[in-house]
């Protein structure tokens, strides 16, 4: 499928290739956001350096970022560059490569449930939104909350606008992270105890309703902070704020704070683990005060 109004990408533009043929002229390849036409990548712009050997360079099968050096519409040649691409254009493109097929996603299972055609619905739907929103993918993001506004004035049907909702809803909806930092926090002057429970109170003040933070003994001096939430870069962000508030306190009452590990989303093997940790430690706690018991009784 084209994701794109155009049939052909324009000179300079960044395309998402996949290698079908490396010939002796260059590389066989098709052009994967407009529906699979031929291009090339000649020989001499694979790479800026002396090409020993194409392999390893370009291998069949493999996405490749490129660049659309020229375009001939009535002869179908596109001409492109592996070499003249930077590191920052090959994730720039990689993104918008991602988008695309996640709208296409969504296209075709709507077209399939609702028995329309799918290049259909990229006429009247995913061109227009991609011309008014930047991308479609962006349109279909905002549609979750704000569907009167994006899908205004587009040509659907009230069953196809229905599935299109449903289908973006589950899956464009964020899905919670869970992010962690580990820290050591020691006071021991006269209000040390006090000290940790305020540092500790400060960086949980901090906390927000989209990122909720929660702070949990481990043992002592290690504490875990954690919270989970659907915006992990606002979570990191918040929790790194959060770190610097706790030092802060605890050195108005002469302690430390050591950062084991920076805020960093977990996953559930990572958690399985921490807590673990944390049941261990409760279990010593546990066995330690029954030990004193017995020989307090001695």
């Amino acid at each position: 499928m084209r994701y794109y109004e155009n049939k052909f990408p324009e000179v300079d533009q960044l395309v998402m290739v996949q290698v079908k043929q490396i010939a002796e002229m260059g590389a066989y390849v098709k052009l994967l956001e407009y529906d699979n036409i031929e291009g090339m990548i000649l020989l001499s712009e694979l790479s800026r350096r002396r090409i020993r050997s194409v392999q390893k360079l370009i291998r069949v099968g493999r996405n490749e970022v490129v660049v659309v050096m020229r375009v001939d519409p009535d002869k179908g040649y596109i001409d492109l560059s592996k070499r003249r691409v930077s590191a920052e254009e090959v994730i720039k493109c990689e993104e918008q490569y991602e988008k695309g097929k996640a709208v296409d996603s969504i296209i075709q299972q709507v077209a399939k449930k609702c028995d329309v055609d799918a290049e259909r619905l990229y006429e009247s739907v995913v061109w227009p939104l991609g011309k008014k929103y930047g991308h479609a993918h962006d349109a279909f993001k905002l549609a979750v909350t704000e569907s009167d506004t994006v899908f205004e004035s587009l040509d659907m049907t009230p069953e196809v606008r229905s599935e299109l909702l449903s289908t973006i809803a589950r899956r464009l909806t964020p899905k919670p992270v869970k992010v962690r930092s580990d820290l050591e926090l020691t006071c021991y002057s006269y209000e040390g105890i006090n000290g940790i429970k305020a540092a500790l109170r400060a960086g949980e003040a901090l906390s927000t309703e989209q990122v909720p933070i929660k702070i949990r003994l481990v043992a002592p001096p290690l504490y875990v902070m954690s919270t989970t939430s659907t915006d992990k870069n606002a979570a990191i962000e918040l929790m790194e704020q959060a770190l610097s508030k706790i030092g802060e306190e605890i050195e108005k009452y002469d302690g430390n704070i050591n950062v084991a590990m920076r805020p960093k989303a977990v996953s559930a093997v990572e958690d399985d683990a921490l807590a673990r940790l944390m049941e261990q430690a409760e279990r010593e706690n546990a066995q330690v005060s029954g030990d004193e018991d017995e020989s307090e009784e001695e």
